[in-house]
């Protein structure tokens, strides 16, 4: 009998998985701190992000999906760090899975994924915020090698409530 984790696919992420996508990230918008966005988003809204990940160079969108059914389990990015041209070589790094998909590795698997894709990739350094607290997010990120290099006091409003964000960092390609 196969294992879980062979029984689920990670690919690029394409047009026909906005849905999904968008529905697993409004989960986290609704229900979470995890993210900051505080109002729910529609699959048209949320194209211009798909987009903003192409199947190559350093701004990705992974896709996990079960093979049989093809639901969508999670999705991993790496998205600009900062807009400023000196930042073009550093990445922040996200990963997403649907609620129902936790503790499966799901998320395990994408980041693998995705650090294999950016090792051809012209990326000295990748960044994750993680909204306190978060223990099974901070787990994963020092799973990949990520450490601890700074806290943002408060800096998130979200539910009548303030937030910190711990920032993790991890050495990519040459820099490792």
């Amino acid at each position: 009998m196969a294992s879980e984790r062979t029984e689920v696919q990670v690919r690029p992420g394409a047009e026909a998985d906005l849905t999904a996508l968008t529905d697993i990230y409004n989960h986290y918008v609704r229900e979470t701190a995890i993210t900051f966005d505080t109002a729910v988003f529609s699959p048209e809204e949320r194209h211009p992000w798909l987009l903003s990940h192409p199947e190559d160079g350093p701004h990705r969108l992974l896709v996990a999906r079960e093979r049989v059914s093809g639901v969508i389990l999670g999705y991993a990015t790496s998205s600009p760090f900062r807009d400023r041209p000196a930042y073009a070589t550093s990445v922040e790094v996200s990963v997403y899975c649907a609620p129902d998909a936790g503790g499966r590795g799901i998320g395990t698997l994408l980041y693998k994924a995705l650090f294999e894709a950016l090792e051809g990739e012209d990326v000295h350094r990748a960044y994750a915020g993680i909204a306190q607290p978060n223990d099974a997010s901070v787990r994963l990120h020092e799973r990949f090698g990520f450490r601890h290099v700074g806290t943002y006091q408060e800096v998130g409003r979200k539910f009548g409530r303030y937030w910190d964000v711990a920032w993790y960092e991890r050495p990519l390609g040459a820099g490792r």
